[in-house]
Formats: C-alpha cells, sequence, structure tokens
C-alpha cells in the first residue's frame, strides 16, 4: 500500500493530509484563516499568501506526525496546482516541490476541481459513471465522471459562485463571513414565507445565475426596514436549495446516471443536503456526500484525487510543477 503526502494552500486553509492508496485517511490537518479573512468580510489573497507560508511547515509536520509516518517512508507528494489564488498556490507549490527535491519522491500537481470530485471517494464506494455538483465560495459547477481523469462539464455558474452568494447576503444583513454557515443557522430559526424568483438562462437552462437572487435579497431588505432576518435567511437557503437540486437531478435524468455526488464548502448546508436526499428517493437516484470535513477545502481529497495519478505513474516534473490561478478542468 503506498502512501501519499498530500499539500492544499488553494485559497485560506493550509491543509496537509496522509493517504494512503486505498483512500484510507490517515491524517487530515486543516488550518483556518477564517477568523483574520472575517475582520475584512472576505479573503485578501496578499494576508492569505503570507498566512500559509508561516502555517505550512507547522501543518506538515502535524499531518506526518498524527498518521505515525515518517516523511522518508512516505511514497509520493501532492499539491494543490490549480485554480486559486495564485500567491496562496505558490506558497503550497514550492513547499511540496521543496520535499520532492529532498526526498527524491515523485510529485504529483492536482487540479484543486478533480480534489472536489473525487472527494466522497474517501468514504463511499461510488462506481464510474456519476454527476457531481461542486459548490463552494469560487466555484458552481455539475460534471459527468465517466473514470478517473474523464469529466464532462454538464453546467456551471455565470456569475456569482453559490458560496459568493451566501456570503454576499449574510453581509447585506450585518452578519459574519464566511456566510453559508451563518445564514444556515439563522435560517432553523425562520420560515421560507419569501418567494424568490428561480432564474432559468436562455442559452443554457440548466446553468445557474445566483446574482438575481442576490438583488432580490437585497431589494427585500431595502423595501421592508422591518424584515425578519431569519425568514429572509430561510427563504434565500431554500429558494437556493431547490434551485440547485432541481437542476442537478434534471441533469442525472437527462444523462441516464442514477449515481450523484455533491462536493465543495455549500454541500454541508443542511437545506440542500435534506431535500438532494429527499428528491433522490423520489426519482430512484442515490446521493453521497462526504463529510464536512471533506467538503471543504482540504488535503485529504488531493490526496484522494492523486491516487489514480501514482498508480499511472503520472507524475509531473520539478521544472513543469508551476501554480496556475485559473484552470478549467
Amino acid at each position: 500500500m503506498a502512501l501519499i503526502l498530500a499539500i492544499e494552500t488553494s485559497c485560506d486553509d493550509t491543509s496537509a493530509a496522509v493517504v494512503d492508496t486505498s483512500y484510507q485517511v490517515l491524517s487530515n490537518v486543516v488550518s483556518s484563516q477564517e477568523k483574520t479573512h472575517s475582520i475584512y468580510g472576505g479573503v485578501v489573497p496578499e494576508i492569505a499568501s503570507r498566512l500559509h507560508y508561516e502555517a505550512i511547515d507547522t501543518i506538515v509536520t502535524r499531518a506526518l506526525e498524527q498518521s505515525h509516518i515518517a516523511l522518508d517512508t512516505i511514497d509520493a507528494i501532492a499539491c494543490t496546482r490549480c485554480p486559486g489564488l495564485l500567491g496562496s498556490l505558490l506558497v503550497g507549490v514550492n513547499f511540496a516541490k521543496g520535499l520532492a527535491w529532498q526526498t527524491r519522491k515523485p510529485l504529483i500537481g492536482i487540479h484543486h476541481i478533480e480534489g472536489h470530485l473525487l472527494a466522497p471517494l474517501l468514504e463511499h464506494t461510488l462506481e464510474f459513471p456519476f454527476v457531481c455538483c461542486v459548490m463552494s465560495g469560487g466555484h458552481t459547477s455539475i460534471y459527468r465522471a465517466d473514470g478517473f481523469g474523464d469529466y464532462h462539464l454538464l453546467a456551471r455558474t455565470i456569475d456569482d459562485a453559490a458560496g459568493e452568494a451566501f456570503d454576499k447576503v449574510s453581509k447585506m444583513m450585518g452578519f459574519a463571513y464566511p456566510g453559508g454557515p451563518v445564514i444556515d443557522k439563522l435560517a432553523q430559526q425562520g420560515e421560507p414565507t419569501i418567494r424568490f424568483t428561480i432564474p432559468r438562462i436562455k442559452n443554457n437552462p440548466v446553468d445557474f445565475s445566483f446574482s438575481g437572487m442576490k438583488t432580490a435579497v437585497l431589494n427585500h431588505i431595502q423595501q421592508n426596514p422591518d424584515y425578519e432576518p431569519a425568514n429572509v435567511a430561510a427563504s434565500f437557503q431554500h429558494t437556493i436549495a431547490r434551485y440547485i437540486v432541481e437542476r442537478v437531478m434534471e441533469l442525472c435524468q437527462r444523462e441516464g446516471i442514477n449515481r450523484l455526488a455533491f462536493s465543495g464548502g455549500v454541500s454541508v448546508n443542511s437545506t440542500i443536503r435534506a431535500l438532494a436526499r429527499e428528491q433522490g428517493e423520489k426519482h430512484h437516484i442515490h446521493t453521497f456526500f462526504p463529510s464536512p470535513r471533506y467538503c471543504t477545502d482540504n488535503a485529504a481529497m488531493i490526496g484522494a484525487a492523486a491516487v489514480y495519478r501514482y498508480a499511472r505513474s503520472d507524475f509531473t516534473p520539478l521544472d513543469e510543477m508551476k501554480p496556475l490561478a485559473n484552470s478549467v478542468l
């Protein structure tokens, strides 16, 4: 059984994990920068890269210690190379390159979205083909996965990502960043009494647009000074959940696939999970959700994506390993 040391620094979480080639997670350490960036209402790239630089050595050491694995017994090193904040990626890529050179171990560059796509494999037996909805602060996309490395984009957001919409609505109501957990908790105290319209994109009806819903919430708040925040949160969350789940179920039926996975930080949302399971049972579609610790950015999912590449000896030469801020899977 081979062992992979994985590193993830695409945005504002510094993470390292040790994963074996049977997808067993031996350690998964995440250092969040949430408290720092909450002061600014969002991620500040320059601060994020500096905090990665300060934390990465400690986080990698802790991941090795918790796994009880020595660095010289690791078989390969994997890291996120794209997409993400360039400065943040640079820290992780350079650290991984240094370890690979020091230990003479092969290096595997991983696409961040592929990590999210394959995160369910850490806990579930999920056969190809399957449909996966990846939802985070920077991405909202639906893919068909026909095999390892064989992914087809079915739908995407044309403006804000779902997580970004949660952040902005939270900020509108005077609450903290990140907005997803805040809105989810607040929604449990309210009722979805406000009707927000679900948009339909003309060119591709299964694509997403979240900016209109964000504007609708702002209009409601401005027109109703005595609005009830819990009801706004519940209504917004219910609309987002229905919007996402309807689209992904529609695509599963169109593609003739009865296996559906969700990943990314927004997939932790309680309403999305409940509605997806309910609609999955209704349409005879099996739904798979990673545990919350594998939904948000983490190195274990990068290790999961590295497993099949290791088996194929699909390694990245040190002189070719460069971070890419923008990259389509």
